[in-house]
């Protein structure tokens, strides 16, 4: 069934091509985005582009939802994987993405270290599952793409990233053969004892305290930092910003160097 899908796929691509006012409306969207050259961002382009025709994006609510906003949706994932070869293949556990109005509520049942079992009502702003779909907060989703430390759409991605080579979110996804698991892990749990030593003692966290809740939260809260508040990575954990940047094969630090350096005073928002 996979060639039938990119037959059509292609077929599709042939007779819709990328609108480029709606695309470059769904950069402008983004400052996340600022930086790369026009190659690049063209490049980019045509792999939503694509993602919108191979993806199935269920939208609940009646508000509009326009070509714009699902290219800004698309770029968002396929900025995690614009520096990968085998760029198709990420998300290949990927079917649906589900965009609910706001924040939803599950009730979720945790066991504690004695055994005890505790129930509560979690409010979320994204959900993932294995093969399952990805679900959003549409409120949450247009308050992703800015420099600013916070992206649902990157964060479940890279929920989706971790699932590559297990059911389970465990914090290390399939890795390129530049980099061991004993590095990974190495450098991962420096990151995690860290946050458990900070909350321990009142302190504030570098990144979003939900890190320290699961070793998969840890990743990806620190995917979300790498690509929105790249300085503040790479001046708080630089081996892990390098790390991240050898997996994706990127470093948005440098783009936001060179933003700031241009327009300091607006380049972070």
């Amino acid at each position: 069934m996979s060639w039938l899908r990119s037959l059509r796929t292609r077929h599709a691509l042939t007779h819709h091509p990328l609108p480029e006012a709606d695309w470059q409306a769904a950069v402008a969207r983004l400052p996340i985005l600022a930086g790369f050259d026009g190659a690049t961002l063209d490049e980019l382009g045509r792999r939503a582009w694509r993602r919108l025709f191979e993806l199935r994006v269920t939208l609940a609510g009646e508000a509009p939802w326009s070509h714009t906003d699902r290219l800004a949706l698309a770029a968002q994932i396929d900025l995690m994987t614009l520096g990968w070869q085998h760029h198709a293949e990420a998300f290949a556990n990927l079917h649906e993405v589900i965009v609910l109005p706001d924040a939803f509520h599950r009730r979720v049942e945790e066991m504690d270290e004695a055994g005890v079992v505790h129930e509560y009502v979690d409010e979320r702003a994204g959900e993932t599952s294995y093969q399952g779909p990805i679900v959003l907060s549409r409120t949450d989703l247009e308050a992703s793409g800015h420099w600013n430390g916070f992206n649902v759409v990157i964060h479940e991605f890279a929920h989706k990233l971790d699932m590559g080579n297990s059911m389970e979110v465990d914090g290390c996804p399939p890795l390129p053969r530049d980099i061991s698991g004993r590095e990974w892990y190495r450098i991962f749990t420096a990151a995690w004892d860290e946050l458990q030593a900070c909350l321990e003692a009142g302190h504030p966290t570098l990144v979003d305290e939900y890190a320290a809740t699961h070793p998969g939260e840890c990743f990806a809260v620190c995917c979300e930092t790498f690509f929105t508040a790249p300085a503040q990575l790479n001046g708080h954990w630089p081996e892990l910003y390098r790390l991240l940047a050898r997996y994706f094969r990127q470093d948005p630090f440098a783009r936001w160097q060179q933003l700031s350096h241009d327009a300091p005073s607006t380049a972070m928002f």
